[in-house]
């Protein structure tokens, strides 16, 4: 029995994605890999064809649909026939919308969120300085009041759609408050606003379409209005909302390691080592076991926690249980499907080396994963 409970609509839905994918989005993909950036006319296009922000009310041009829609063009993305992972549309629609969606005031949703739904504004949000990662009470980029305005200082890096962003989420804290829980704030800051300059692009090791920049914040002048929720509940924000960014890690990740498995079986099956099929290998056949057991484990872990998050439930323990054990299963998997390949595996075009790149930096991003077992044993009481 499916967990997932998708409906004719759902199927379509899919389908449509997969469609696009093949015939918009692949073709390029290695292009955009070289290029280090996905072109802005793709976002535009996925407005069009509604796969943007799929959750945000009608009234602000969205669809209003549930997650499962999310769940799908994830998946997709991952099942994409060429590398796709700069076009950032789940990080976007599922993980920087939703604070807009969910705590902007009626004038700024109306403002912003229609631009969100259509493709012409891109998204990002900016968590992560120099010197702060995961823990986000470390940070120290500044926004004092001054008149109607906030003044922004700081440094941010890492921030993926860094470059492309129109619109970002910016962490901040004020000086002035000694709880660093209490001194933080969200704030929508417009890419144009003097002040707010896009540093270099960053070269990774993985994700090369993906476009990831610093961004430095000098006298940044933000209208008060542009922060959302009260003034000091910037902490709280993050954490209600950090739980659906890190569902969306777990099925990126489970996603992504079904793929690779399929096209590992697929290779074995057709490939020979000693004038049999590698697939005849009992020590081989013996590790795709495994591999396939812990990703059918995690695809069962994760759908049961996206059915309990569109349920309302707290799941902030298990979704932080989750991050932590579907990034490292995917990498345990990239690492068996690469010694499955053998020397293949290293060859840019079989598209194993890729996906081993892809997959490491998932046990970092999004909190890395001792941040995830550290919140799931404050949770249980250790």
């Amino acid at each position: 029995m499916e967990i997932l409970q998708y409906r004719e609509e759902h199927r379509a839905f899919r389908e449509s994605v997969r469609r696009f994918l093949k015939e918009e989005v692949s073709p390029h993909g290695e292009d955009w890999e070289k290029a280090g950036v996905v072109p802005k006319s793709i976002w535009k296009r996925m407005g069009e064809l509604g796969f943007l922000c799929m959750s945000v009310p009608k009234e602000y041009g969205g669809m209003d649909v549930d997650l499962l829609y999310a769940v799908i063009l994830t998946e997709e993305l991952a099942r994409a026939p060429s590398p796709v992972s700069g076009l950032a549309a789940p990080l976007h629609s599922d993980i920087v919308v939703p604070y807009i969606n969910s705590y902007a005031s009626e004038e700024l949703k109306q403002k912003y969120l229609p631009g969100c739904v259509s493709g012409d504004l891109i998204t990002a949000v900016a968590m992560t300085e120099p010197d702060a990662g995961s823990d986000l009470a470390s940070i120290t980029t500044s926004a004092v009041e001054e008149g109607d305005y906030v003044v922004i200082n700081g440094q941010k890096t890492f921030i993926s759609n860094g470059l492309n962003c129109d619109l970002l989420v910016l962490a901040a804290r004020d000086p002035s408050v000694e709880n660093p829980y209490q001194a933080l704030d969200l704030y929508v800051v417009e890419a144009e606003t003097p002040g707010f300059e896009k540093g270099k692009r960053l070269i990774k090791m993985g994700w090369h379409s993906q476009d990831t920049a610093e961004l430095y914040f000098n006298d940044c002048r933000v209208p008060k209005e542009n922060r959302l929720g009260e003034k000091g509940s910037g902490f709280l924000m993050l954490v209600e909302k950090l739980q659906q960014e890190r569902l969306m890690c777990c099925i990126m990740a489970v996603a992504g390691a079904e793929v690779l498995l399929e096209k590992t079986i697929q290779y074995s099956r057709e490939n020979t080592e000693s004038g049999q099929p590698l697939s005849k290998s009992q020590s081989k056949q013996f590790r795709i076991v495994e591999m396939a057991t812990e990703v059918k484990l995690g695809r069962t872990f994760i759908d049961t926690l996206v059915v309990d998050h569109m349920e309302g439930k707290d799941i902030v323990v298990e979704a932080s249980m989750g991050k932590y054990w579907t990034t490292e299963m995917a990498q345990r998997v990239a690492d068996g499907c690469m010694e499955i390949f053998g020397s293949n595996g290293c060859l840019e075009e079989y598209g194993v080396a890729r996906a081993w790149r892809d997959t490491r930096v998932m046990s970092i991003f999004a909190g890395t994963n001792e941040i995830m077992k550290g919140i799931a044993a404050k949770f249980m009481g250790l």
